[in-house]
């Protein structure tokens, strides 16, 4: 469920001020869920971009003249799908139904392809995603604020009164719309069947190929009754467990760089003097155009959770003097060395490197986190998904992420202690291009709390505990680090079975992790803890190379 942070009510109050800066951080930092909003209620259609904008511009133009900011999340959604409802009420917008009805809409720009693509989905939750193609456009309306509510964007509440009505008829169309999902994917499941059930095969033998609620239910009367067909779906996991903090699809680069840009003049003499005139788009806006030449580059923005990848322009070779930071676990060595570190004059990265600390106080607040630059953050290499969320994740010995471009990462730590106990390989970095900061630790526990009378997230005295290396400081459920450059994260796991799932996060998501209040209910023992110093003195993670290879890492491992 999402939780509103407190940061969110004090950006939308300045932005009613007319704080520029306000207006910027409210539109980059939920561009994101609208795009999502709009591109799943109207399949992907060209115009998504132009529903986008428009919703947008009213934004920035009305928030001035919103009463209660903790309803900005709702007036926000509501707008949005306002917008799409005046789209479907234009003319062109009823031959774009007839063009998809016909099996003429345009694949390229498929939402559900887009979902699959971007978010790197496969198995069941690419079924999921192809699902949604066979919903009519009430019920798409409806799975787009619902899919957002299963990934923590919005509360119960928020998609209620986006719906125009109150929570328990909010949630009987929720039901409505997640039935039709099911059905959907089992005719999805079906279809995909190969060799294919020869009585579905002549019962599809008009269909032209294209998904749509009428096949939806022609096929699944078929597929409800035929044990062929029934045999295949026996092992369909709920929608909502698939969903589940799954992340958002990227803004295309284009659409987020007009946005931001007539944010940043919203509070200008200009935008009052009728840039935007009744929440239209003016001829000489920013907005007026559509950015396809800027998204054809192939650039995209990190949004929310999602795993997004980018094209990235060649790094610049490494400067001549910079020197490797190396990290020893060998219990014959030091926890910490360095050799011949960089001159602090020039250049203090480096010189800080974790090592073995004390649990803060557990109702100690974090101290402030600085903000840094936010861009795109890309992740590839030889990784599995997690079962909760879908993001990369490194769960056997020889997995490996590789992590490009600038952004906050989150490392996010599972010890499968009941499997198996015993001494700890730490997970190494290797191949470090740029810089690589240790910028916060949360979850709301550290991995040694105790979570019962004894039991820890590391062991308890039935099945005995994981041991770390000496030296090795002692992992929190979440760890966040900042990237600006490349490195590889591997699995190095042997005796223990470790789960790593690896992300992008936004610095909100950060600070909204680390300033969560103790609440033994939900699990959160404490308070997270803010490492970074703003600058280079911030500390570099252990384990860190600059070598490619994992073997340059002095430590016992058979990597």
């Amino acid at each position: 469920m999402y939780a509103r942070p407190t940061y969110e009510v004090e950006t939308v109050l300045a932005a009613r001020a007319g704080d520029r800066d306000a207006i910027d951080e409210l539109v980059r930092s939920h561009l994101p869920l609208v795009y999502n909003i709009v591109g799943r209620a109207m399949n992907g259609h060209p115009d998504v971009d132009d529903v986008v904008q428009e919703t947008m511009a009213r934004v920035v133009t009305g928030v001035s003249g919103l009463r209660d900011p903790d309803s900005f999340r709702s007036w926000l959604v509501a707008i949005a799908l306002n917008q799409v409802r005046e789209w479907r009420q234009a003319p062109h917008a009823a031959l774009a139904a007839i063009d998809e009805a016909m099996g003429l809409a345009d694949a390229a720009s498929d939402f559900a392809a887009l979902t699959v693509t971007r978010l790197g989905l496969s198995g069941q939750r690419k079924e999921a995603a192809e699902a949604a193609r066979w919903l009519d456009a009430d019920d798409r309306e409806v799975l787009a604020l619902w899919w957002m509510e299963v990934a923590g964007e919005l509360a119960r509440a928020e998609l209620a009164a986006a719906l125009g009505t109150n929570e328990q008829h909010a949630a009987v169309r929720v039901q409505r719309a997640k039935r039709r999902l099911e059905t959907a994917r089992a005719v999805v499941r079906a279809l995909a069947v190969r060799p294919p059930c020869p009585e579905l095969a002549a019962v599809a033998q008009t269909w032209n190929g294209a998904p749509s609620d009428l096949w939806r239910k022609r096929l699944s009367r078929h597929v409800r009754d035929c044990p062929v067909c029934g045999e295949h779906l026996a092992d369909l996991v709920p929608a909502e467990r698939l969903l589940a903090g799954l992340g958002l699809v990227a803004v295309p680069a284009g659409i987020a760089a007009g946005l931001l840009e007539i944010a940043r003049t919203a509070a200008a003499p200009a935008l009052k003097g009728g840039l935007l005139a009744k929440g239209k788009v003016a001829a000489g806006s920013a907005l007026a155009a559509k950015p396809i030449a800027v998204t054809a580059a192939g650039a995209t923005l990190i949004a929310g959770g999602a795993v997004v990848v980018q094209t990235l322009l060649p790094e610049p070779a490494p400067p001549r003097r910079a020197t490797p930071v190396v990290v020893s676990s060998s219990p014959a060595s030091s926890p910490v060395s360095s050799p011949r570190p960089a001159r602090p004059a020039r250049s203090p990265y480096g010189l800080t490197v974790d090592a073995v600390d004390q649990a803060p106080p557990r109702n100690r607040p974090p101290a402030p986190l600085p903000r840094r630059p936010g861009g795109t953050v890309a992740i590839g290499g030889k990784h599995g998904y997690s079962r909760f969320g879908g993001a990369p994740s490194i769960t056997h010995r020889g997995d490996y992420v590789t992590i490009s471009g600038r952004g906050y990462v989150q490392v996010r730590w599972g010890i499968l202690y009941r499997n198996r106990v015993g001494p700890f390989l730490p997970a190494t970095w290797t191949g470090l291009k740029g810089k690589l900061f240790h910028v916060a630790s949360g979850g709301g526990r550290r991995m040694d709390d105790e979570q019962a009378p004894g039991v820890t997230w590391m062991g308890s005295p039935e099945t005995g505990f994981v041991r770390l290396p000496r030296g090795q400081q002692q992992m929190w459920q979440n760890e966040f680090y900042y990237l600006d450059g490349r490195v590889t994260l591997h699995n190095n796991e042997s005796g223990t079975d470790i789960d790593l799932t690896v992300a992008p996060r936004t610095w909100q998501e950060v600070w909204a992790d680390l300033s969560a209040r103790p609440d033994p209910a939900k699990g959160i023992v404490r308070y997270g803890l803010t490492r970074d110093t703003g600058d280079d003195r911030a500390p570099v993670p252990q384990y860190v190379t600059r070598a490619a290879n994992p073997e340059r890492i002095p430590q016992r491992s058979r990597v």
